[in-house]
């Protein structure tokens, strides 16, 4: 019993002393004590970078070593990109010492900037529509270990699109057939979000590429969501990729070529569109690459004329009585009888 007194007593007298010693430190302040503090930082001055199809982009990426630490000839830099629920990394470019190497589709297309000792920035040439996304640099040091994400966006022009069977006749593997189809890829949410923002406004449900059907409204109405409700992306939740069918929401950008309308003596039959473009040195034009000649060029053309999916289009950036009056937009005039309808043709002929 007396020992355990005395250890009390010395207890309390050891924090008195504490008390004393630390008085000027306020109740409510946290210490930290850290004895080794991260000896590898990974970083990024642009979190997002823009550019647009068939152009470069520099992805980037610098890593801070501990000045203590001694070389290591093994570091290893490593970029991957990121599907859009982050849940798989596609290989992308790996590099330790004198050894690279870059996978897949960006295999001759991808290496690093090495503006610096410490420059992990990654080169991407002749830029796809399939590059828009998000990228991971990682820098591995022995034990060390960090990383930093980028995102890739491309300048371009989101479109509804649906073929000549009708709306709502695609899964979504025949939704991602129908846009390369037309020079495009399948939107992203992130896409059709901005589409939406520079006043999209559609009221059929579409396939984005995380596997959701959405549609943006911009002036609510019965038909699209009520009138009560305010304006936004309407999100009908993952679908069943194989079963439930969808219009689609296609992205693309620039184009290298030339898009135009033929100057023809007479209006033709869609097999007749195909041959005039043909003669001409061209293809009959995709409906992707009228959108991209209408938003980026400002493509401006009152005549409908046959595209290569059998429908017939016009854009118009300028409106005007008899033409769009009303807006700047790219006019549909359906899917006429490919034999016996008489229309112009848009063609584009690309660079070789």
């Amino acid at each position: 019993m007396n020992a355990l007194l005395l250890f009390a007593l010395i207890s309390l007298s050891f924090a008195d002393d504490f008390e004393q010693a630390y008085s000027d430190l306020g109740h409510d302040r946290t210490i930290y004590i850290s004895e080794n503090g991260p000896k590898l930082a990974v970083v990024t001055d642009q979190a997002k970078v823009i550019s647009q199809r068939g152009a470069n982009a520099t992805l980037p990426c610098k890593f801070h070593r501990d000045p203590t630490l001694a070389p290591n000839p093994k570091l290893r830099i490593k970029w991957t990109k990121l599907t859009y629920d982050y849940l798989k990394e596609i290989d992308v470019f790996v590099a330790m010492g004198f050894h690279k190497k870059s996978y897949g589709r960006f295999h001759g297309r991808v290496h690093l900037q090495d503006a610096g000792e410490n420059d992990a920035s990654l080169v991407i040439n002749e830029l796809t529509l399939e590059d828009y996304g998000k990228y991971k640099c990682e820098v591995i040091d022995g034990l060390e270990d960090d990383t930093v994400v980028v995102s890739l966006d491309l300048q371009g022009i989101v479109f509804p699109y649906f073929p000549r069977l009708g709306r709502y006749n695609l899964n979504f593997h025949d939704a991602e057939k129908a846009c390369q189809e037309q020079d495009a890829i399948v939107a992203s949410f992130d896409q059709l979000y901005e589409a939406w923002r520079g006043g999209l406004d559609w009221c059929n449900a579409g396939w984005l590429s995380d596997g959701s059907a959405q549609y943006p409204i911009t002036k609510p109405r019965e038909p699209c969501g009520g009138k009560g409700t305010v304006p936004g992306v309407r999100n009908y939740g993952l679908r069943d990729k194989e079963k439930n069918r969808y219009d689609v929401f296609c992205f693309t950008s620039n184009y290298k070529g030339r898009f135009y309308y033929l100057i023809h003596p007479s209006k033709l039959t869609y097999d007749e569109a195909v041959q005039a473009c043909q003669k001409d040195g061209a293809q009959i034009a995709k409906v992707g690459q009228m959108y991209a000649a209408w938003k980026l060029l400002g493509y401006d053309r009152c005549d409908a004329g046959w595209l290569a999916d059998g429908s017939v289009r016009y854009p118009i950036s300028r409106p005007r009585r008899r033409c769009s009056p009303t807006e700047a937009a790219v006019r549909f005039s359906g899917f006429p009888d490919k034999k016996h309808k008489l229309y112009g043709v848009y063609c584009f002929k690309g660079n070789n």
